[in-house]
């Protein structure tokens, strides 16, 4: 679970430039899109796209580039059309990687994210290759300043939460995704600031790695989460607190 919340760290970090917001908010933007056409333009029916409106206002994204958005989902404003599609593949050390994607190309997508894995000394697989590696989570973080470990156990496990973590300064909970909303409800009533939370690919037995080869598994993460078609990238790295430390002196 530490290699997810590190990478959502590095993430967020990236995310909070100027120069970064703008493309941040086209990825968020083809997102609500698709969850649109998919499940219908009403975020209390569609909790696809209620996380990515969330999402989406969380990096204050104007209230009419959401609502545009949603418009293009439904059909009611023309645009191009998305696809969606996870590649997979391995990094350096023989880490598994997955690349959710959004395109208007498929073909030109494949090349190039073909290329980015090749580039940093991976390679991208067929379908099937990996996915069987994760599984898909509901994934919150939570300051551990501001509440007790058991006083948090106790209210997200009643919400339907799987289980809870501490990593670095934060407890991470992880629950399904069909539990997502009433953990997050029960975070919100319990008045707990939440610092991120997502539905994610989390590794079911995360790969341990030496300093060197997590930050070339960083970089290839990177650049992939660079392209503009890439909407989340998620790896089987074990980025403990020790190693990041290693990784963080270069």
């Amino acid at each position: 679970m530490s290699g997810h919340s590190h990478w959502a760290t590095i993430k967020h970090k990236k995310g909070a430039t100027d120069a970064n917001r703008g493309k941040l908010w086209s990825k968020l933007s083809r997102a609500i899109i698709i969850a649109a056409r998919h499940g219908g333009g009403d975020p209390n029916m569609n909790l696809k796209l209620r996380y990515a409106i969330d999402k989406a206002r969380k990096v204050s994204m104007p209230k009419d580039n959401i609502e545009r958005a949603i418009k293009r989902g439904t059909g009611e404003v023309e645009g191009l059309t998305f696809e969606e599609i996870t590649y997979e593949g391995f990094g350096p050390g023989g880490v598994a990687v997955l690349v959710e994607v959004l395109t208007d190309n498929r073909n030109r997508t494949n090349g190039e994210v073909r290329k980015i894995f090749e580039r940093a000394g991976g390679n991208m697989g067929s379908a099937g290759s990996v996915g069987y590696l994760f599984e898909r989570k509901g994934v919150f973080h939570i300051p551990a300043a501001a509440v007790d470990e058991d006083a948090l156990l106790e209210k997200v496990l009643d919400a339907g939460a799987d289980d809870l973590n501490r990593t670095g300064p934060s407890f991470e909970v992880t629950c399904d995704p069909t539990a997502f909303n009433k953990v997050r409800e029960a975070l919100e009533k319990a008045g707990l600031a939440v610092t991120d939370s997502e539905l994610a690919q989390v590794a079911k037995a995360p790969v341990d790695a030496d300093a060197e080869t997590a930050r070339k598994v960083l970089r290839l993460m990177e650049a992939l989460d660079d392209h503009d078609d890439v909407q989340n990238v998620y790896s089987s790295l074990n980025m403990t607190e020790e190693l990041m430390a290693e990784v963080e002196k270069e």
